[in-house]
């Protein structure tokens, strides 16, 4: 079955700022919708969309860069991703920590901070899978010794009591010479037809445009999803993954993902980290 037989496309992304603000536009209908399917967007964690790309059953959804590159039956788009530019996951643990973590709260086995985090490690620890926002809570109440945290989590951690004990970002740039981060990326099911990809990039970036020049007509659904509710950590959140990269990956963008294919994947399953 071809997309144009389709009433509908479903489309999967998650509920965070950065995600809702690149399609934003899109999902409120003011930059009008696909010339062939009306499309119906739903939201999940991280996690649970990395398991939903797995079982092949969504025509275009957000999912872990490390999944990305890997989905046989998806190509991944050149737009709508997370890139981070000096920002990315971070470890940390208790005020006054000074032990080797060995159980750390990861947000998802199948999440890009995962895979980083077990590249950048130089000890070995128990990951314990847990939704990204569980994870400040487990690390305070001591269920773990140190938590991977992503999304707002990672840039409110200091209002949180808690204090880094890895910056992947960091990491990130030492390693890679300061390529951008790729930390999620938008995917389409190759089945879907190719038209579908050609479509979709236009209606991303016709989405980013209008957000752009007139954020405020998104900002309530972006509001209404966000977990934190501060204007201002919503704002931080938009800026430290919606860039140039998100409307155009690039050179610097695919230069990246060949590194997290070729030293971060194949690292973590040589079981070297």
């Amino acid at each position: 079955m071809t997309i144009y037989q389709k009433q509908s496309l479903l489309a999967a992304i998650s509920p965070c700022p950065n995600d809702t603000y690149v399609f934003g536009a899109w999902i409120l209908g003011l930059v009008g919708d696909l010339p062939f399917a009306r499309t119906r967007f739903v939201w999940e964690d991280v996690q649970t969309l990395n398991e939903m790309a797995a079982e092949g059953l969504v025509d275009m959804i957000k999912v872990s860069a490390v999944q990305g590159i890997v989905l046989e039956d998806y190509k991944v788009l050149s737009c709508g991703g997370a890139f981070g530019l000096g920002q990315g996951p971070k470890l940390v643990v208790r005020s006054g920590w000074q032990k080797v973590p060995r159980t750390i709260a990861v947000p998802g086995m199948q999440t890009t901070a995962y895979a980083l985090l077990k590249a950048a490690a130089d000890f070995d620890f128990e990951p314990v899978p847990m939704l990204f926002h569980e994870i400040p809570q487990a690390v305070r109440q001591g269920t773990v010794c140190a938590g991977l945290l992503i999304h707002e989590t990672a840039l409110i951690y200091k209002s949180l009591g808690l204090e880094i004990s890895l910056d992947i970002g960091d990491w990130w740039d030492r390693a890679t010479e300061c390529l951008p981060l790729p930390l999620g990326l938008i995917v389409v099911r190759k089945k879907s037809g190719s038209e579908l990809v050609r479509h979709a990039e236009q209606m991303i970036r016709k989405s980013l445009d209008l957000v752009r020049l007139h954020p405020e007509q998104v900002m309530p659904l972006i509001r209404s999803l966000a977990r934190e509710i501060n204007d201002q950590v919503i704002s931080e959140h938009i800026n430290a993954y919606v860039n140039r990269y998100s409307y155009d990956m690039g050179d610097q963008g695919l230069r990246a993902l060949e590194f997290l294919r070729n030293r971060v994947i194949e690292r973590g399953n040589e079981g070297t980290a």
